[in-house]
Formats: C-alpha cells, structure tokens, sequence
C-alpha cells in the first residue's frame, strides 16, 4: 500500500467522527425535549374518602293473607309493575260470600222490626193522652224499642264484619312497585299470615352507605358525593346528602349515610345494585398542591418533582431540576406537597420520565411569571 493511499484510510474514520459530532451538536441544539408545565398552587384541601354502597327501597313488604284460605287466582308474576290498589291474588270467596249475604239479610231483618217497634212506640204514646192504654204497656214499648235498636246494631255489625272476611279474600297491592317473588301458586291452602309475594317499590330509590364513625361531624347536606354504578361504567353522578343517621352500629363503627341522585341526572337504577362513592371532605387550612402527573415514584419509596428553573421567554427553553418532595392528601388529580415545593414553582407535567438533572428542555406551554 502506498503512502498517499494509507493516509487516505487514516483521514477517513476521523472526517466521519468530526461530521457525527458536528451533527449531534446541530440535532441537540434544535432537538431539545419538549416538556409540558404548570405552576404550583396553594388552594382548599379535600379529602377523599372511598365508600362502597347499594342501592335501597324506601318500601319492601312481604305481603301476607289475613284469612285462610284456597288460592283461586294469582294475577301477578315476579317482575310485574304493579299499582296501589291493583289485586294481585285471591283466595276462595264462595262460603265467605255466602256468610256475607246471610248476615246483610239479618240486619235488614233486625232494622225492620226494630222500625216496626219505634211505630208501635209512637201509637201508643199517642193514646197515653186519652188514657186509652196503660203506662205499662207504654213502658214495655219503649224497652223493646231499645232492645230491637240493639239487635239492629249488633246485626248490622256482624254485616260488616262478615264484607270485611269477604274483602280479605282479596289481596291488593298497598303502594306502586315491582313483585320481585311471588310465594304461592292457584290451589295452595293458606294459613292466616302466611307469605304471597314480595313488593318492592321502584320510585324514590336512595342509596345507602356505612361510612366510618370519625366522618360524622364532617359531613353535612353541602357536602359534595361522586357516585358510579357498574351499570354506568364509563359515567359519574352528583349525589346529595339526604339523612345521615345519628346511631353508630357497636361492632362495626359505621353510621348510616343515605344518598340521594341529583335529579338532573337521574340513572335508571333498581334496588340491591352495588355503588361506588367519594365523599369530599373540606380541611381546615389551605396548602400546597401539584398535579399527579409531575411525580416520579422510585421504588425504594422517594417521590420527586422536576422543577424548570432558568426560563428563556425568548425561545422557551428552560433547565430542570429534581426535587424530593413530602406528600399529603390526594384529591381532583391534584397532590398535597407537605414539603420540597413553593407556591409560584413550575413543575413538569408531561416529558418528564427520562429527564437528567440540569437538562435543557423547550416548553410546550410556558406560563405567566
């Protein structure tokens, strides 16, 4: 090989290596990571608290028979919307109907002669004048008018007693709702009291949490509910506050919180579905807060921020630098920072999971100083 050619081999590895360096210093200069920041601010604290919950009726009754009795018809099903007032079952009538009409007709009976009687009375108090009839028989009159006035009573009672018996062999539903079982088919014997069917009522839905006894004082009717149904999994719901009961139960230390749905976005909803909350706690005090987005968790259990320092409005760019911080509450995507920031310090959002400290960064959205 001669001389002119190995020099050439030898300038040729050092004019690539000059032209790589030149480039990656053109590419870093015009290639700088963009990063998104915001400012950190000092604002109210919420506390979050997770509740699970169910949705509940204000009315559930297992509807039983008064009487006994054969089951003749059963007019409803389970899932059946029902009205107040609509008949759901009957039992056989046809001996109670009969005893019915027979105790009518012995008040008419008893009302006649009693009617008759007070005639009678009215006659003779007439002749008393006249001194057409004894005082006595006038007397006995007026005693048999009192006793045919107690026999009509008396019968006229056991009337309505017997259409009373006949009326319960019907059973009606008390209030609107939904038959969610039904208990007895056409030709069972009924006992008094025993179960027919089960009716729920679907209007008015609340929903019903245990919430830790060391939240009663903190809750109020402005207290604020996030509420999600596994119905609705991609939705989020406004409740309100609409009792919260003043007993804790002993083995569990929960009180009863009662939720109601904001009208305006009212879901269809049944009872027994299971509800997810978040109840929104007010702190006392303001403090220092930062979005999720700028922590960086390390296993070994360190939280840090990366700050921009060093703005050049001009051309947006910026140094970073990380920062250990000390967390508090979590809440709306926002982070307490108990310590490590100050309120008017920009931290990065977004780019910051490959940053190195003292890095130059361009930024995205540049706040106001």
């Amino acid at each position: 090989m001669s001389t002119k050619d190995y020099l050439a081999q030898l300038r040729a590895p050092v004019w690539l290596m000059m032209c790589g360096i030149f480039l990656a210093h053109e590419s870093s200069a015009d290639d700088t990571l963009k990063v998104a920041v915001t400012r950190v601010e000092q604002r109210e604290l919420i506390e979050e608290v997770p509740l699970t919950g169910t949705v509940s009726s204000p009315k559930i009754s297992v509807l039983s028979s008064e009487v006994a009795g054969l089951v003749s018809n059963v007019h409803v099903d389970a899932g059946d919307q029902v009205s107040a007032g609509d008949l759901l079952l009957e039992l056989d009538s046809e001996l109670s109907a009969i005893d019915r009409d027979s105790a009518r007709a012995a008040a008419r009976g008893a009302r006649a002669a009693w009617e008759e009687t007070k005639k009678r009375l009215e006659d003779a108090q007439a002749l008393v004048a006249q001194k057409n009839i004894a005082a006595s028989e006038v007397r006995a009159l007026e005693a048999q008018v009192e006793i045919d006035n107690a026999s009509w009573q008396a019968a006229d009672a056991e009337a309505r007693r017997q259409a009373a018996e006949f009326q319960r062999h019907h059973l009606n539903a008390p209030f609107s709702g939904v038959v969610s079982r039904k208990l007895v088919e056409v030709g069972e014997w009924l006992a008094p009291g025993a179960e027919v069917v089960e009716l729920v009522a679907t209007n008015n839905l609340r929903i019903d949490f245990q919430v830790p006894q060391r939240f009663y004082p903190r809750i109020n009717d402005d207290t604020a509910i996030q509420l999600g149904f596994d119905a609705y999994p991609e939705q989020t719901f406004q409740g309100r506050v609409h009792r919260k009961v003043p007993l804790s139960d002993n083995s569990a230390r929960t009180f009863l919180l009662r939720v109601l749905v904001d009208e305006t976005e009212q879901p269809a909803l049944i009872p027994g579905m299971s509800v997810r909350a978040t109840l929104n706690l007010l702190v006392d005090g303001e403090g220092i807060v930062a979005p999720r987005d700028a922590l960086l968790r390390y296993p070994d259990g360190r939280v840090s921020v990366w700050i921009v320092e060093d703005v050049n409005p001009s051309d947006k760019t910026a140094k970073v630098r990380e920062q250990q911080v000390t967390l508090g509450l979590a809440f709306n995507n926002l982070i307490e920072i108990r310590s490590g920031l100050e309120v008017g310090q920009q931290v990065v959002v977004r780019g910051n999971e490959s940053l190195q400290a003292n890095q130059t960064v361009t930024l995205d959205n540049l706040t106001d100083e």
